[in-house]
């Protein structure tokens, strides 16, 4: 699938609810996977494909260099073992300290910055199977989950820049979103 850039207005939707684990819902999962996989990310949000649903993919098993930690019911678990992660309806609450880490975007390539998030969040969602999840982590875990949840809402990393760093990268913010709308024009409607 194509990953929508910056400044392609669906980037900028709430995404709706999910209200059922549907075929079509199973068919984005799978398509997002493999999206991902092939753009070698760590995270996915269904806005970042057109779908403007409450709907992220997560895998960070590949990142050695950016611990994790995972907490199920108080106690460790192993991050691996949770990976590939799907969070359908995701509720988000901060459990830490902020700290600065730096961040990249599908949907902006080649585009870095230091954002600062909560170290840990605790984390309520539904699974594949629709199934209720319940977790806390902290490290590049949580950094992603908060970056994909932005997206659900309608918010970009770009937002959570400082503006001395987001008028450096002025110049580059604009020509992907000159770029995006040029391509959003040529593209025949329905």
């Amino acid at each position: 699938m194509t990953i929508l850039k910056y400044g392609h207005p669906t980037l900028r939707q709430k995404g709706a609810r999910i209200g059922s684990i549907t075929p079509a819902i199973k068919k984005h999962i799978a398509d997002m996977f493999a999206t991902m996989g092939e753009s070698k990310g760590v995270g996915l949000a269904a806005p970042q494909i057109g779908h403007s649903l409450q709907l992220t993919v997560i895998d960070v098993r590949e990142v050695t260099d950016r611990p994790s930690s995972l907490e199920i019911k108080g106690k460790p678990a192993d991050v691996n073992e949770f990976m590939p992660l799907v969070l359908i309806n995701p509720e988000v609450t901060p459990a830490g300290e902020c700290v600065a880490g730096a961040e990249g975007c599908l949907s902006f390539p080649e585009i870095f910055a230091k954002i600062t998030r909560p170290e840990s969040v605790d984390v309520k969602a539904l699974n594949a199977k629709g199934q209720p999840l319940e977790f806390r982590c902290s490290g590049l875990l949580a950094r992603v989950i908060q970056h994909e949840v932005d997206h659900l809402n309608g918010i970009l990393f770009i937002d959570r820049m400082d503006s001395k760093t987001k008028e450096e990268l002025r110049p580059e913010l604009d020509a992907l979103r000159a770029e995006s709308k040029a391509a959003a024009q040529k593209t025949p409607r329905p």
